[in-house]
């Protein structure tokens, strides 16, 4: 893909803004028992929250919607969450059930996506089911950095629905490709 001038906008900027932040991210997890790190986490966490809603509110503002935005935002969301789901994995703050559900369900999306990009020719936005599931995934991750207990119902609840989530968009995703391939294949996309 190509990246052409009208591909330089105030969404896409943000969204790699928000793929570079898996960096100090990652970095930072080295220190996560540290009081002040986390609540350096909780802020640049806080950052990330505030990119992903405002690249997304200026793409369609600025009717500034593109093929490698498309590409960036999600790409940015699944980075950021796939550094700290590991990294928390790696210093056994999150189970292996979760980090492998999570970041399977990634990785399988991501791979899917790639595919079905090159036979359509054109790039898939997020559905609203993988954007909820993110959403929890970053309150799972909050909740963690405030250190809510992980034997309490709001910390259980959470996991549980991510998982659940988890299935549920990756099914989603699953029945739009299929129903894309099926359009690709009369002509109708």
């Amino acid at each position: 893909m190509k990246i052409s001038k009208s591909d330089i906008t105030i969404s896409n900027g943000l969204s790699l803004l928000r793929l570079l932040l898996a960096i100090p991210f990652w970095i930072l997890l080295n220190d996560f028992h540290n009081p002040e790190t986390r609540i350096f986490l909780i802020s640049l966490g806080v950052v990330v929250v505030f990119t992903d809603w405002a690249d997304g509110y200026f793409a369609r503002k600025f009717d500034q919607v593109t093929e490698i935005g498309k590409i960036i935002d999600p790409l940015a969301d699944k980075l950021c969450a796939g550094v700290l789901i590991s990294k928390l994995y790696l210093i056994g703050e999150i189970t292996p059930l979760l980090f492998f559900i999570v970041i399977g369900r990634d990785v399988l999306i991501f791979i899917s996506g790639i595919l079905l990009s090159k036979y359509l020719g054109k790039v898939l936005p997020s559905n609203l089911l993988g954007k909820i599931t993110v959403t929890f995934i970053a309150i799972f991750i909050f909740m963690i950095c405030f250190g809510v207990e992980k034997t309490g119902s709001p910390y259980l609840f959470v996991y549980y629905l991510i998982i659940l989530l988890s299935f549920l968009s990756l099914f989603a995703y699953a029945i739009r490709a299929k129903d894309f391939i099926k359009k690709k294949k009369y002509e109708s996309i």
